[in-house]
């Protein structure tokens, strides 16, 4: 029997007013479906697999953080280049190129529409990760004998706080300013940072972890003034929140495809043409995408992330009104019915897709396995491999052990109203459950104050 998804050939949206009706899967992607069904059918012998065979139930998904589900409507886009039109963009000799150009351009100019640039700042890249490396080092490496100081936060992506560590290997000087207990940066600790030397100031618009919006546009302002490239990694926020490139007066702009229910594996780097940033590429090749981003265009992934941004930028009022109102259910419905719930970051300067919850007296870890039939996170899925708690948290001065017992909520566009009541009511009975097994709890309950007690280690 074929999987539920290569079974039916439509698939019925309900969403409030809305009832879209989306044509899903081709006859040969059912096919393929049906194939990959099988493929995965036989590793469920292995012992001790985690991967659930196609008859397991799927839990409920809410970790849209983490990765967002590709949007049927862009799968339609996209598989015309997957199959047929399989030419090299590069191409210049032959109609399969010319038209995987013409498609890659359209792409360029539906991803440059979404933050209100010219298609020619638009570089593709392979992610989030790679744009944030490309803004980070290339600016800085190709200013390095004017400049070589640059400020970034306690709370950015790894992989610009990697990026920072290795310029600083390089003889760098690299700022790392703290936050406020909201999360978010001061302005004036900003403003005292800035230096004649400084090259870049690289701060995220939205935290992935805790959902903070920074204040992007007073950050352009002042860096602006101070002659200082401004990077923003903004892959949390484009498609839901509006970003505008020249009003916030921005840079460089790090965003990637699978944030916004396009593919994974492709993202942008949007690089201001006036007043002009030059970047010392990280990879040699062909110098496509004006010798920034050398390698052949994935044209399929590309078209896909132009459409996915075209959908976010007409439905992003919708989205953000339907998530908000998810948000606060999910939120009110917990604090009513457990005590100690502290939502981390600023409640209000915020984006409500992500919901960032500490249960005091309760092991997040323990909470997420107990979870098992809804998808979550304890923080960024770039770094759950670790039991250290998130540094994230310890910035913004969450105890350890709250931000050892955080969990994330991330809500999306096809986030339903029940998955958020199962999931708000299944996490009300197992925070309770483990707290009743907690001695801490029990002796909070009694009255006693943890933080008097002096612990020793026999």
């Amino acid at each position: 029997m074929l999987p539920r998804l290569a079974r039916i050939p439509n698939v019925m949206v309900k969403d409030g007013a809305r009832l879209i009706t989306l044509k899903l899967l081709s006859t040969s992607t059912r096919a393929g479906a049906a194939a990959g069904a099988v493929k995965l059918e036989n590793t469920q012998g292995k012992k001790d697999s985690k991967v659930l065979s196609h008859e397991e139930p799927r839990p409920l998904y809410l970790d849209a953080q983490s990765t967002t589900p590709l949007d049927p409507r862009v799968l339609d886009k996209m598989m015309p280049f997957l199959m047929s039109q399989y030419g090299n963009p590069h191409s210049r000799t032959h109609a399969y190129g010319w038209e995987s150009e013409a498609a890659m351009e359209h792409a360029r100019k539906q991803v440059a529409a979404i933050i209100g640039a010219d298609p020619r700042e638009i570089i593709f890249t392979s992610g989030a990760t790679e744009s944030n490396n490309i803004s980070v080092k290339g600016t800085a490496r190709f200013y390095k004998n004017k400049k070589n100081h640059v400020i970034t936060t306690q709370t950015e992506h790894k992989c610009v706080l990697d990026s920072c560590r290795v310029l600083e290997s390089e003889g760098f000087d690299v700022t790392y300013l703290p936050v406020k207990q909201n999360g978010i940066i001061d302005l004036e600790e900003l403003e005292k940072s800035i230096r004649p030397e400084t090259v870049l100031v690289s701060v995220m618009a939205v935290n992935n972890e805790i959902g903070v919006k920074q204040p992007i546009n007073e950050i352009g302002e002042l860096c602006r003034s101070k002659k200082v490239f401004f990077h923003t990694d903004a892959a949390q926020a484009v498609g839901k929140v509006p970003m505008d490139v020249n009003q916030m007066k921005i840079d460089l702009m790090s965003i990637s495809g699978h944030k916004i229910y396009g593919p994974k594996g492709v993202g942008a780097l949007y690089i201001r043409r006036r007043p002009r940033v030059r970047v010392d590429p990280l990879q040699s090749g062909g110098g496509q995408e004006r010798g920034m981003r050398s390698g052949t265009v994935p044209t399929p992934l590309v078209v896909g992330m132009g459409a996915a941004c075209e959908l976010a930028q007409d439905e992003m009022a919708y989205d953000a009104e339907r998530v908000t109102v998810l948000s606060k259910r999910l939120i009110d419905q917990i604090v009513e019915s457990c005590p100690q719930v502290i939502r981390n970051g600023d409640p209000e300067q915020t984006y409500p897709g992500c919901v960032n919850l500490s249960f005091a007296y309760v092991e997040g870890e323990s909470l997420l396995m107990a979870l098992k039939d809804v998808a979550l996170s304890s923080g960024s899925a770039c770094t759950s491999a670790s039991l250290e708690p998130s540094y994230v948290l310890r910035a913004i001065g969450a105890d350890e052990d709250l931000a050892h017992s955080s969990i994330r909520f991330g809500i999306g566009r096809f986030t339903t109203e029940a998955e958020i009541d199962y999931t708000a009511q299944k996490c009300i009975e197992h925070v309770k459950r483990l707290r009743d097994m907690s001695p801490l709890w029990e002796m909070v309950q009694e009255g006693v104050d943890l933080k008097s007690i002096k612990w020793t280690q026999h």
